[in-house]
């Protein structure tokens, strides 16, 4: 596993880059993470098999903060940091992998650029570019209001992170780590532009996607309405089919890789 960090017009971007030599997966994590996250996708087969790029986000992990903040912390300025990291790499195409937040900028990124291949999204529910639908996406869980607060006290930086991993997840303090990290600006700022008319809307980004794309959800996620993203007729979804795996929470991926890995394999190998 090699780490490396690339300047972008955004901020300085911590890197993982994976020993596979197979088709490129860029892997995008979520709010007031860390790109250690993917670690047992990094570390394992997915990583032996495939080129997998883990990056942290601007004012997250091992980044720095934004140099403009106003620039950054939104979709857009998001999914720009990806595509500069990944042009930076000289990586012309890839598959990419974005959890929550991450699979937000995914979807901005299909808007944005005709190099990613493949899109899965976990966590992610994709609204329209309106209130409603912002709320029929998202559930009124005990920590939700976390997500867009930019100050944390102790407490919070420990439900937050105790969430979002999931209840009957493995806990480790890098988890916690994470979030005390976390620019609070990214927070405040990226949701209260959640819903800005210069975004994409994620909901016609997934309904109309021009490249595969699958969604491997959750059960037990408190924070995403798995009817509501179930619901939408998406024209391009893998397999015909919303995943949805059984008794597992908000990251699957950390949770239950032994069950979550085999779909990303079979994804990246379609």
């Amino acid at each position: 596993m090699k780490t490396l960090t690339i300047e972008t017009s955004h901020a300085t971007i911590a890197i993982s880059d994976s020993e596979g030599s197979g088709p490129p997966l860029l892997m995008i994590h979520g709010n007031s993470s860390c790109r250690h996250v993917f670690r047992n996708q990094l570390d394992g087969e997915i990583g032996r098999t495939f080129r997998c790029i883990a990056i942290d986000l601007p004012g997250h992990g091992d980044s720095s903060d934004a140099v403009d903040p106003e620039k950054t912390y939104w979709m857009p300025g998001y999914a720009d940091v990806a595509i500069e990291v990944m042009a930076a790499l000289d990586i012309p195409s890839y598959a990419v992998l974005g959890w929550s937040l991450g699979g937000h900028i995914g979807l901005e990124m299909l808007a944005r650029t005709k190099a990613v291949t493949h899109l899965m999204i976990s966590g992610t529910p994709p609204f329209e570019a309106n209130s409603e639908s912002l709320d029929l996406g998202f559930l009124p869980s005990a920590h939700m209001h976390l997500a867009g607060q930019e100050m944390f006290s102790e407490q919070d930086i420990s439900d937050y992170a105790h969430s979002t991993c999931g209840v009957n997840a493995p806990f480790e303090p890098f988890l916690l780590d994470c979030v005390a990290r976390t620019d609070g600006r990214a927070r405040a700022m990226m949701f209260s532009r959640i819903l800005s008319p210069e975004a994409a809307d994620q909901q016609a980004m997934a309904i109309h996607s021009p490249v595969p794309l699958a969604i491997v959800n959750g059960e037990e996620d408190v924070f995403i309405n798995n009817d509501f993203i179930a619901g939408l007729a998406y024209e391009n979804l893998w397999e015909g089919t919303v995943y949805r795996l059984k008794c597992i929470g908000h990251a699957p991926f950390w949770e239950a890789p032994e069950v979550f890995d085999p779909y990303l394999i079979r994804f990246l190998s379609a």
